[in-house]
């Protein structure tokens, strides 16, 4: 990377007014001068996100529907960075994390992401947590927040709005068929919401299906359809 590092902060939202309240001035924070712009794509919040965001100094962005393919790509189309950070609203960065960025892409990296750790202290959360530093097929998921140059990112033409599920691991396998994946030795903070509304083990089997269904090459839509079934909001 020849040119000095500008992050463009993505975060797709579907009613995280509470979650902005904390990611958004985390991220000003610790962006420092690398953060370039921070975008919030809505998709149909009924909550105050949007009045949220755009009161803590974000540029808001909607789309018609809570698609994060749909709503990461129109982020992406606004974006006047160089480099892409796609970012979950219940995620914490650590405050490194530009500088972080900045040393991968100096390595010559064009994508790549964070380790990460539950905010839960359950053994088998942990295990998950561990799991993350291996650059294996299950590397990459939105969750571990994804950095991509924003040229390469075009190049591969950005997520496909077929995958309403999944979409995080159809780009980083198209990265991975041309570009070698970079998992930065940092941890960031991920919410273990998801897991305490259901069992660990209902998760994980969700999970593997839904991966097991994607590498199969089975509809997005079932896919999609299938992993609602299984798991609570």
């Amino acid at each position: 990377m020849k040119e000095s590092l500008r992050i463009s902060v993505i975060i797709p939202v579907l009613n995280e007014q509470e979650n902005l309240k904390i990611l958004i001035p985390s991220i000003q924070e610790f962006g420092g001068n690398f953060l370039q712009d921070l975008i919030v794509v809505d998709g149909g919040s009924v909550d105050q996100s949007i009045q949220v965001a755009e009161s803590l100094g974000a540029t808001v962005y909607i789309t018609k529907e809570a698609s994060r393919a749909q709503q990461m790509n129109l982020g992406a189309q606004y974006a006047s960075g160089n480099t892409l950070l796609f970012v979950h609203a219940d995620v914490r960065m650590n405050s490194s994390f530009a500088f972080d960025i900045q040393k991968a892409r100096l390595k010559g990296f064009r994508a790549g992401c964070f380790r990460y750790k539950f905010d839960s202290s359950k053994l088998m959360l942990k295990i998950n947590s561990w799991a993350t530093r291996f650059n294996g097929p299950f590397s990459g998921g939105g969750d571990q927040t994804l950095f991509i140059s924003k040229r390469f990112f075009e190049d591969l033409g950005g997520f496909d709005p077929q995958f309403t599920i999944m979409e995080d691991f159809d780009l980083v396998r198209r990265i991975k068929g041309k570009s070698n994946f970079y998992i930065i030795p940092k941890s960031i903070l991920v919410s273990a919401r998801k897991y305490e509304h259901n069992s660990w083990l209902k998760v994980q089997v969700a999970n593997l299906l839904a991966f097991w269904n994607f590498k199969r090459g089975t509809s997005p839509t079932v896919i999609k359809e299938a992993y609602i079934k299984s798991l609570k909001s």
